[in-house]
């Protein structure tokens, strides 16, 4: 019951902390002139991530990398099913004018070639190397194709541009100021640093006890750590995705929710694993080559008639989604 307590104080302090450090960063960056675009697709990006990164690093260092690898495993696996599902079943998304195609083809390709990294043995340093070459990739893509948008509609709108204009698919125009998560104008330079301070202070804190926590109910109920990283320490991580999903479909804006699973499954393959195995190595257990990973895939590839033929996905959907998650959960338990 303790370690339950603390795990929970753990996360919530990961949680705040994160929070923290992504105001802090992103308003610091914004003083500094670093520009909107790039703010937005690697600072938020990071800071964002920042639980899951400290906690699958400390993992690796405490000698239990089968959270770190399990975190990020069953994370992605409820991004798709949970946090799809449960704003699904309350308001339904309706994805007919989504265009994620672009970025969601490159999640999958991501998935494949983790997934074949895994196959081939423990993640060493090499392979972290690689999963950050692939990011690097990925995000100067990312960059190149909103720009591009930004050049082209600058030619194409003139000296009147139409505030109504459609957005080239996956190609946002740069967000403004204010539409940047964790931005605020407002925000003085002495409010800043006590934001990073506290999220510099709280992440490596929350993460501490989060894992040590962790490490002692797998013990207490006799399962592997692999398995506590895959349920209550992924699920956990989760919420703040899933915080942002809700909150995106109340708005009506299934790009948002899409978008934000998409890039978070991105970021927790590549980054987070990535960065995790540059110190140390970290064994895929074969329970996890059998049945886990193959989740993880299914999930992404269950996303095609949504993406691609622009189902809609409905309350029915929501529930075969939850569903689908209450199922895996139960079997990883069992």
């Amino acid at each position: 019951m303790v370690d339950l307590l603390y795990a929970a104080l753990g996360l919530t302090i990961l949680l705040l902390a994160g929070d923290s450090l992504v105001r802090g960063a992103v308003n610091l960056s914004l003083r500094l002139g670093v520009p909107a675009l790039i703010v937005s697709l690697t600072i938020v990006a990071f800071g964002t991530s920042a639980p899951e990164l400290l906690i699958s690093v400390k993992a690796v260092l405490e000698n239990a990398p089968g959270i770190a690898l399990g975190n990020v495993v069953g994370s992605n696996t409820a991004n798709v099913l949970l946090v799809l599902g449960v704003p699904a079943l309350m308001t339904g998304l309706s994805t007919h004018e989504c265009d994620t195609r672009r970025t969601y083809t490159l999640m999958l390709a991501a998935s494949l070639f983790f997934l074949s990294l895994c196959l081939v043995g423990p993640l060493t340093w090499v392979h972290g190397l690689a999963l950050l070459a692939v990011l690097t990739v990925v995000l100067a893509d990312a960059f190149l194709s909103a720009r591009n948008y930004r050049r082209d509609n600058a030619v194409l709108a003139g000296p009147t541009p139409d505030p109504g204009a459609g957005a080239a698919p996956d190609a946002p125009a740069e967000p403004e100021i204010d539409e940047i998560e964790g931005a605020d104008p407002s925000l003085g330079w002495p409010k800043i640093l006590v934001f990073l301070a506290l999220g510099l202070l709280g992440l490596p804190l929350g993460a501490d006890l989060l894992v040590d926590s962790s490490m002692n109910i797998a013990r207490t109920l006799g399962v592997s750590e692999t398995v506590i990283g895959l349920t209550l320490v992924a699920l956990g991580t989760s919420l703040p995705e899933l915080a942002t999903t809700v909150m995106a479909a109340l708005r009506r804006q299934a790009d948002v929710a899409m978008g934000n699973v998409i890039g978070s499954n991105m970021f927790n393959l590549l980054a987070i694993i990535g960065l995790a195995s540059l110190v140390g190595d970290i064994p895929v257990p074969a329970e996890m080559l059998r049945f886990d990973l193959w989740v993880m895939l299914g999930a992404s590839v269950l996303l095609v008639p949504f993406i691609f033929l622009k189902w809609g996905l409905g309350r029915a959907w929501g529930a075969v989604f939850l569903g689908l998650y209450a199922l895996y959960i139960l079997m990883v338990l069992t």
